[in-house]
C-alpha cells in the first residue's frame, strides 16, 4: 500500500493552488505551476512530485520541457496524452507571450534579430527559416515562415522570399534559420542561399540586410562577419 499522500492531504499552507491564491504565481516552483495544470500524479507520486522528476529529467529547463514530444512526456507514469498536451500548450502560450508586440520593433542589429527570434526558435528540434521584412525605417512589417526542413537544413525558395518581400512592399527583409544541432558554423548551402537571395533582391531593388544563424547558445551573422 502506497504511503503517499495527496495533495488534498497536505497542510494548506504547501498546497500549489492555496499558496497561488495566498502570495501569487511568483511564490511556486515551475514543478508546481505544472502540477496545478496537470492535477493529479500516479499511484506512487502526488502531482508535484511527478513534476519535479519531469523537470529534473530535462534539467529544471523550461526550454527543454517544451521540446519534448508526447510520447517522450506520456512516459512518465501518470501522465497521458491530456496531461501532456496541457503541458506543451502552456509551454506554447509562454512563447507567444514573449513573442506578441502591440508595436512591431524596429531592427538595427544582429543582438536584437537573435532576441526576436529566441521565443520562437528556441524549443524547435528541426531547421525553420523565416524572412524578417522591414520597411524604409528598419521596422517590423512581417515575420514570414519560408522553410521548414529536417535536423540539419531545409529548403528555400528564392522565388518564396522575393514574393513575401513584393506583396508586403518591404524596403528591405533580414533571413533567419536555426541549426537545431548547436553548430554557429554556416554551411556551404547556408552560403549559396546567401548569395541567391541577395543577388535576385536586389535586381529588384529590395536590400538583404543580414541572415542570421541561430542557436539556443548565441548566433551567426554575415552582416556582423562582413559577408553581406
Amino acid at each position: 500500500m502506497s504511503g503517499k499522500l495527496n495533495i488534498n492531504q497536505w497542510a494548506e499552507d504547501d498546497r500549489p493552488r492555496e499558496k497561488m491564491m495566498r502570495n501569487g504565481a511568483t511564490s511556486l516552483s515551475n514543478a508546481e505551476l505544472l502540477a496545478i495544470l496537470i492535477g493529479s500524479g500516479n499511484a506512487n507520486e502526488d502531482a508535484v512530485t511527478l513534476m519535479q522528476r519531469v523537470m529534473k529529467s530535462c534539467d529544471d529547463s523550461l526550454l527543454r520541457l517544451g521540446r519534448m514530444s508526447m510520447e517522450e512526456l506520456t512516459a512518465f507514469s501518470g501522465i497521458g496524452p491530456a496531461k501532456a498536451i496541457s503541458i506543451l500548450a502552456a509551454c506554447e502560450l509562454g512563447n507567444r507571450r514573449v513573442t506578441h508586440r502591440t508595436e512591431q520593433p524596429v531592427i538595427k542589429s544582429a543582438q536584437q534579430v537573435y532576441e526576436y527570434y529566441y521565443p520562437l526558435l528556441c524549443d524547435e528540434a528541426t531547421e525553420h527559416s523565416y524572412a524578417l521584412l522591414l520597411n524604409q525605417a528598419s521596422r517590423v512589417i512581417k515575420n514570414a515562415l519560408i522553410g521548414k526542413g529536417g535536423l540539419s537544413e531545409t529548403l528555400v525558395d528564392v522565388r518564396v522570399v522575393l514574393r513575401e518581400a513584393l506583396i508586403n512592399k518591404a524596403s528591405s527583409f533580414i533571413l533567419c534559420h536555426n541549426h537545431p544541432g548547436g553548430s554557429l558554423r554556416p554551411s556551404r548551402q547556408d552560403d549559396l542561399l546567401t548569395r541567391k537571395v541577395k543577388d535576385a533582391a536586389s535586381l529588384m531593388d529590395i536590400r538583404l540586410v543580414d541572415h542570421v544563424i541561430f542557436t539556443t547558445s548565441g548566433y551567426y551573422s554575415y552582416a556582423d562577419e562582413g559577408r553581406i
